[in-house]
């Protein structure tokens, strides 16, 4: 059964409620204005798993809902490549545990992302797959779903694997995860080949000519400041924060390259660096904004990705990021393109026929 949107006084309540845990002095008129900016923007979520993983406290189906009810207009449902193989370490990190099967990965991705398709068949969600179907969630009235994989490990070297997901309806692929892949090296493990590989750098140009967004989250500064140089299109960093004691955090420099692609950032709700709960994760944000600017951040939640640390775990709170963004100062139209209006802009330049 789908969940009824939430009405104004239910949803100043909500709002209510998130100004006294507080990241800023909350006015009657930033509670309106955070109102109309969610009934009339149209937000994107770059990085997220809603029921997708095992374990999620919720199915899929009950995040749609959730996302309707924040006024959520599209997210970016990553497939978790290399997840057959990722386990964790007595100190909490993730980490690839062994080498894949052959066709492990490959199989795994696609069955995941089968599951999100079928939300499109029955009709609880839009596939975006193209420039024109950008507007289909608002004109809908239904969550828009932008298949995405994490990790370009299900190619498994075969460059012919991204026309073929391509093809399958993909249209965002992160080229790293946990795993020190066919594509590059990682944030977490020490390097292995210097940055992007021979491959990396080949599957960059076929997604640029493709029409398909290169996600560079997780993937080593080295990696990045090759990405920059080979790619004919924006980039996407889907889920980072600024420089923290947090092994995935990003530098400036790291942060500023991603923004002279023309490309996004999107800030995850992590507790780290000494900023914690919803006030932390607003801070994060700005933070990221005073480095690269208005134009180039966005919201990456990983929704049902980061588990008992994360800091925003449902999508109904979506509207108090606005209120957040307001009461801090930033102007409505700046605050639409932190919570979509960048993320649409990166969309439109890269589906774009190449």
């Amino acid at each position: 059964m789908r969940a009824a949107p939430l009405d104004r006084r239910q949803a100043l309540m909500t709002l209510a409620a998130l100004a006294a845990a507080g990241c800023a002095t909350i006015k009657p008129e930033h509670n309106e204005a955070a109102l109309r900016l969610a009934e009339e923007s149209t937000s994107v979520d770059l990085h997220s798993h809603p029921g997708m993983l095992p374990g999620s406290p919720l199915s899929t189906e009950s995040q749609l809902e959730r996302m309707s009810a924040g006024k959520v207009r599209a997210s970016l449902f990553a497939a978790v490549a290399d997840g057959p193989v990722i386990g964790r370490r007595p100190s909490g990190g993730l980490y690839a545990s062994r080498e894949p099967r052959p066709g492990e990965l490959y199989t795994s991705t696609y069955r995941s992302l089968d599951r999100i398709r079928a939300q499109t068949t029955t009709g609880r969600a839009v596939l975006i797959q193209s420039t024109a179907d950008l507007d289909a969630p608002r004109a809908q009235g239904k969550p828009g779903a932008i298949l995405a994989v994490e990790g370009g490990d299900f190619l498994e070297g075969r460059l012919g694997r991204v026309q073929e997901a391509y093809e399958r309806g993909v249209r965002s692929i992160q080229l790293t995860h946990y795993r020190i892949n066919e594509l590059g090296d990682i944030q977490t493990e020490a390097p292995v080949h210097g940055g992007l590989t021979p491959f990396g750098r080949d599957v960059i140009r076929e997604l640029n000519r493709l029409g398909m967004v290169v996600d560079v989250a997780h993937l080593t500064l080295d990696g990045v400041r090759q990405a920059v140089e080979v790619t004919r299109k924006p980039l996407l960093l889907s889920h980072t924060v600024l420089q923290t004691n947090f092994a995935r955090s990003i530098s400036a420099e790291h942060a500023r390259l991603v923004a002279g692609t023309g490309g996004v950032i999107g800030i995850f709700p992590v507790n780290s660096g000494g900023y914690h709960g919803f006030s932390g994760y607003v801070e994060h944000i700005v933070r990221m904004i005073t480095v690269v600017g208005v134009d180039h951040v966005g919201i990456g939640t990983d929704m049902d990705g980061i588990g008992s640390a994360a800091v925003f775990t449902s999508y109904t709170r979506w509207p108090s990021l606005a209120e957040a963004l307001v009461a801090r100062g930033y102007r409505r139209e700046d605050a639409a393109k932190i919570l979509g209006g960048n993320a649409l802009r990166v969309f439109r330049a890269v589906l774009a026929a190449a």
